[in-house]
């Protein structure tokens, strides 16, 4: 008789229970773009999230809709809502009003960002001019779950990577409870930012943001604006696929599924994905993370 080949289950992580996942959404501006929001919502609810973010416009541009946005998935979903947050251009009033305004409404976890600087040409200034201060004002408004960003390729505008690791230092010494990076193409590049982050004695958990690839060249747009390098074997392996689009999505999710599997196995438990309102990618990658949808009976 010929020898017999059994294969096991391709699933990233055996057991599943270890693992925790929550996604990024933004504030829809169309009736039809909130249908997209709130089928993807159906579609990743089940997979049980240990949270969901809700972003915010340059400069507050969509402060309100994210406030709307925000309750309404709490309400509706029943999921554990963080909203984005940023300090720029807004006054410590202001932000105190914010705050105060979610945490009545029973949201309980902010992500907190500076923003970007649309009307700035020199140093950031200000009332609370950085993520570090806003981090600081929402503890001294309630006990928020606070998460901020980290960039394990350094942000734009830092001076130098110790640099940005220090003002990182300086988020979670004044109370960030959780850090969400911002997205990178190599598993490498993530997981030298967490030993770095360690023997910088940041202690809490760092999550890897996962930007699964829909389209290749917005994401080399995205790159470019965050200082994430895009390697060459990715430029290769997406070329001559921009209209192929099943193809795509079958190679993004391959290549976000291996991404995710290199992080499992250097300990890698919590991972956050940068789902641009768009659910099905993700969805794969949590199968293959082992992950299956939990219904109410």
């Amino acid at each position: 008789m010929s020898p017999r080949h059994e294969m096991s289950l391709p699933v990233i992580a055996p057991d599943a229970c270890d693992i925790n996942v929550s996604f990024e959404f933004f504030p829809p501006k169309t009736e039809k773009m909130e249908e997209a929001l709130w089928e993807s919502l159906a579609l990743l609810g089940p997979l049980k999230p240990k949270f969901v973010s809700v972003t915010y416009g340059a400069g507050g541009s969509t402060r309100a809709r994210t406030h709307e946005i925000v309750t309404h998935i709490r309400e509706r979903a029943g999921l554990d809502v963080a909203a984005h947050l940023t300090c720029i251009d807004t006054s410590r009033a202001e932000l105190t009003e914010i705050a105060e305004a979610y945490w009545q409404a029973g949201v309980r976890h902010i992500v907190a960002l500076r923003g970007d600087r649309q009307k700035h040409g020199g140093a950031v200034s200000g009332e609370v001019p950085y993520a570090s201060d806003l981090v600081r004002l929402l503890k001294e408004v309630a006990p928020f779950e606070i998460s901020v960003a980290g960039y394990p390729e350094m942000h734009p505008e830092a001076a130098s990577a110790e640099a940005d690791l220090d003002n990182l230092k300086r988020k979670v010494d004044n109370g960030a409870d959780r850090v969400i990076t911002q997205f990178f193409m190599e598993p490498a590049t993530f997981l030298r930012f967490r030993d770095r982050a360690a023997d910088a004695g940041i202690t809490v958990p760092i999550l890897p943001g996962i930007l699964p690839i829909s389209n290749f060249a917005r994401a080399v747009e995205f790159a470019k604006m965050c200082g994430a390098q895009v390697p060459g074997w990715m430029q290769t392996l997406f070329n001559g696929l921009d209209d192929q689009p099943q193809t795509r999505q079958l190679v993004a999710a391959t290549v976000a599924a291996e991404q995710c599997r290199v992080l499992y196995d250097n300990g890698v438990r919590d991972f956050h994905f940068y789902t641009l309102n768009r659910a099905e990618l993700a969805q794969a990658i949590c199968h293959m993370l082992g992950l299956r949808a939990q219904y109410l009976s």
